[in-house]
């Protein structure tokens, strides 16, 4: 038993020993710090608007689910995803026999009309016959002229064309298909501008047309203008639809993107980012006090402008030590340049 109190008694007065020389070294160094010039800045209340990240999706300004408008079988579908097409450039041809012949059929009976009525003008200037049966053939061959170019109009919907500059981005058809009205064979995004759509909840902040709000896309921040909003709420979701227009040509369509609305303002502490400082995970600032620098671990919020947001570990009217020197300690006696 007294061996096991010898062994145990060597390493507490050595701890002893060694904690008495540490605490006689630091108070000798802190008589020994010397005053180091310091600037310094107030640390003031400022207004900010908040802002609430809400998700948004890219859309083409213009986009096209191209659809037949009669009932044909699918000759030529040559074009593919990604293409880029030209306005008028033709992407469908249909074959529909039946159109060709109404076409021929149409044609033949206004040449038909069109003889006689040349004949009974002639007849009519010999006393041979009537105005009436003239008229008669006049609005004939006016009716006829018009079944031919119905007819002609169907025969133009055989071939399906694009109607403006984009590119293909989905395709629904080939070679041997059964185009119905209505059915959509292709769809086409313009190569206009684009525009960001996102659900604005009916608690945030209203903002008139042309205004202007920050939008993350690839972490990249990009600017976009308000075009449109819809002054009705989804009674599901009690969000409201707004249209972003942006100018950036590298979005995608369908690419997701986040959207910082406005929330409100408020007001809070900020410093200059100068007077802080990160060690490891702390963030400190020296204030000073007394003619010392007080060491101060704080915590930050949001860094814009070249100012830095403290939500706690300062008071309101403090002085910040700008651009602290790195061997600046706690309680360093510090003299403010002016």
């Amino acid at each position: 038993m007294n061996k096991l109190i010898q062994l145990y008694s060597i390493p507490t007065i050595l701890v002893l020993m060694l904690t008495g020389c540490s605490d006689h070294g630091t108070g000798q160094a802190g008589h020994d710090l010397g005053t180091v010039s310091v600037k310094t800045d107030t640390v003031r209340q400022h207004e900010y608007v908040r802002t609430q990240r809400l998700p948004g999706t890219v859309h083409p300004s213009e986009q096209a689910d191209v659809a037949a408008k009669i009932m044909a079988t699918v000759e030529t579908a040559d074009f593919t995803i990604g293409q880029t097409v030209r306005e008028g450039q033709v992407l469908v041809v249909l074959r529909a026999d039946e159109i060709d012949a109404r076409v021929e059929q149409a044609s033949a009976a206004l040449a038909q009309i069109e003889r006689n009525l040349d004949r009974e003008r002639s007849l009519l200037q010999q006393n041979a016959t009537t105005a009436e049966a003239v008229r008669t053939l006049e609005d004939q061959q006016r009716l006829a002229q018009a079944q031919l170019s119905e007819a002609g109009t169907m025969q133009g919907y055989k071939q399906i064309r694009a109607p403006y500059n984009g590119t293909i981005t989905a395709k629904m058809v080939r070679r041997g298909d059964l185009a119905s009205p209505g059915t959509p064979l292709l769809t086409i995004d313009g190569d206009g501008p684009r525009q960001i759509h996102v659900q604005v909840p009916d608690t945030l902040s209203a903002m008139s047309r042309g205004s202007r709000v920050t939008v993350l896309a690839d972490n990249k921040e990009i600017e976009a203008t308000l075009a449109e909003w819809s002054p009705a709420a989804d009674p599901q979701s009690r969000s409201r639809l707004a249209k972003l227009s942006v100018t950036d040509a590298d979005l995608r369509s369908g690419q997701y993107v986040g959207v910082n609305w406005p929330a409100g303002k408020t007001s809070s502490m900020w410093i200059p980012r100068e007077a802080l400082s990160v060690v490891g995970q702390m963030e400190r600032v020296f204030t000073v006090a007394d003619g010392a620098a007080r060491l101060n671990l704080v915590r930050t919020g949001l860094a814009m402008d070249g100012k830095v947001q403290i939500t706690s570990g300062l008071e309101m009217e403090s002085e910040v030590v700008l651009n602290p020197e790195g061997s600046l300690i706690d309680g360093q006696p510090v003299v403010v340049e002016k």
